[in-house]
């Protein structure tokens, strides 16, 4: 315990620092932003801003980019409530139970739990954060290159179950990320491979551009495509404290929904989506009256906007911890750490670990900025959410290209990343989602590089993946999910969840 209060001690003093107070608010209004307005998201937000963290300090940027994430989950709410649109995927469910209650004219009261329980549930999962660093410090000593190939091999194999849509087309997607992820020199000899003989090739193919085109560019012709009418509810918001009754009946909801959340959020994948459904489904079950469900019962948006913000949190878990990004917000945080010199993996708790520590407590300040920022802005956000998206794209488009361009200096880069963004269109039109390809990439040279130092160790025998304990029970676990997601039962449940 107190090796656990030291720690978040050295955490609060990188924390409160006056630069890093201002990122940390920063993200959290711009999460918070882009989470309210439909059709943006957090992905392709971070994407826009990646060329922003070059100039600042790791520690602070990786703040910024967090307080994205999580401000989104919170200003998503704000969307599904009042518009009856989820301005994130994992705000989906709140729209059954709170647009009616806006309708009912008691936006305010599901305004105001979404927000407390976001909140609450946010705490406590920064707080599981914290007690299992420590822990798996210890268990960072037992890694060697065969455990952190093994490690990165069963993340992917997660990636691929909790992918949407079919495994085979997940499968393809990290593969073609795994053999982008070899373009440029090789780790060993420093010969180019599959550089065709584009000079700018030589280098590989820089993670700024593929996310800002598979995510930034292809997000805004994919808006482009759907309709944007907004209806926004034609009611006050009324009060947005809820009162001694609405309390009580969300107290459950959000402390289950926070569990549930903490709990699927690590999952690598669509964890952090799972928590809102799972939630909702376990509190409509639990009701006495379930069909008070999808007519404004406040259990309906208390507990998956907990689920949401905490699986949100927890998500960092195996980000932080073990090197592994579980969703493709995730990958974009551990390209923001490469590009800053920082090795994603167990040993940043010990290398870095004031950076560590003052990220989880900035999740804290986060919360509580971030409770103090949604209440009081409703107006603002309300007004904001009619303003049409065709008067919105040219602006993104151009924060892109001159972000992207920012990068290297480099036009070549801006007309890559228009070819990521038509690929990456093409590919969401046909059904391939584009997650798994960023999760290959990012983990691609990770991958290889620990698989080689491995296998240089046992003089090419493939069975050290086997003699270590950690690493046959990491492939193992892989070898497991994989084929439990052939199965046709858990196929049939998987394409149930994610249908859209």
């Amino acid at each position: 315990m107190s090796t656990l209060i030291d720690n978040l001690s050295l955490g609060f003093s990188v924390a409160f620092t006056l630069h890093n107070l201002g990122l940390c608010f920063l993200g959290c209004l711009v999460g918070t932003l882009i989470g309210v307005l439909p059709g943006i998201g957090p992905i392709a937000t971070i994407t826009m801003l990646l060329p922003v963290t070059f100039g600042l300090p790791p520690v602070g940027a990786l703040i910024m980019l967090a307080g994205i994430y999580y401000g989104a989950q919170y200003g998503g709410s704000t969307t599904a409530i009042l518009v009856n649109i989820p301005g994130e995927v994992t705000s989906v469910v709140t729209t059954l139970d709170g647009h009616q209650m806006a309708r009912q004219g008691r936006a305010g009261v599901a305004l105001g739990i979404a927000a407390l329980g976001s909140f609450f549930a946010g705490c406590v999962a920064t707080l599981i954060i914290a007690a299992l660093a420590v822990p798996l410090t210890r268990l960072a000593m037992l890694f060697g290159p065969a455990e952190y190939a093994a490690l990165m091999t069963a993340g992917l194999a997660f990636a691929v179950v909790l992918a949407r849509g079919s495994i085979l087309k997940s499968i393809a997607m990290v593969l073609l990320g795994l053999l982008l992820a070899t373009v440029g020199n090789d780790l060993e000899t420093g010969a180019e491979r599959m550089t065709f003989g584009v000079a700018s090739l030589s280098d590989g193919i820089d993670f700024a551009v593929l996310a800002m085109g598979l995510f930034g560019f292809a997000e805004v012709m994919r808006n482009l495509t759907v309709d944007q009418d907004r209806d926004v509810a034609p009611t006050t918001i009324g009060r947005l404290l809820p009162g001694a009754a609405d309390l009580r009946q969300s107290a459950m909801p959000v402390l289950r929904g926070t569990l549930l959340g903490a709990v699927l959020g690590i999952l690598p994948g669509n964890g952090a989506v799972l928590g809102p459904f799972a939630s909702y489904a376990l509190e409509k079950k639990l009701a006495r009256d379930p069909s008070r469900f999808g007519r404004g019962a406040i259990e309906g948006v208390a507990g998956p906007e907990s689920a949401n913000n905490a699986g949100a949190q927890t998500s960092f878990i195996p980000l932080l911890t073990l090197g592994i990004p579980p969703n493709a917000v995730m990958a974009l945080m551990v390209g923001a750490m490469t590009i800053h010199g920082i090795v994603p993996g167990p040993l940043v708790m010990v290398r870095n670990a004031s950076l560590f520590w003052g990220v989880i407590a900035s999740m804290w300040i986060g919360n509580l900025m971030l409770l103090v920022i949604n209440l009081p802005l409703i107006g603002v956000w309300v007004r904001l959410l009619k303003v049409p998206y065709r008067l919105m794209f040219p602006a993104i488009v151009i924060v892109c290209c001159v972000g992207i361009y920012s990068v290297n200096n480099s036009g070549g880069d801006v007309f890559l990343t228009a070819g990521c963004a038509v690929f990456g269109y093409a590919a969401s039109r046909l059904g391939f989602e584009s997650a798994p390809l960023l999760l290959g990439f990012v983990l691609g040279r990770l991958l290889e590089e620990n698989l080689r130092r491995a296998l240089a160790i046992s003089r090419g025998d493939l069975a050290i993946f086997i003699h270590r304990p950690v690493s046959a029970w990491l492939l193992f676990t892989a070898v497991v999910v994989l084929v439990m997601a052939v199965l046709p039962s858990v196929r049939t449940r998987r394409e149930e969840v994610f249908v859209e």
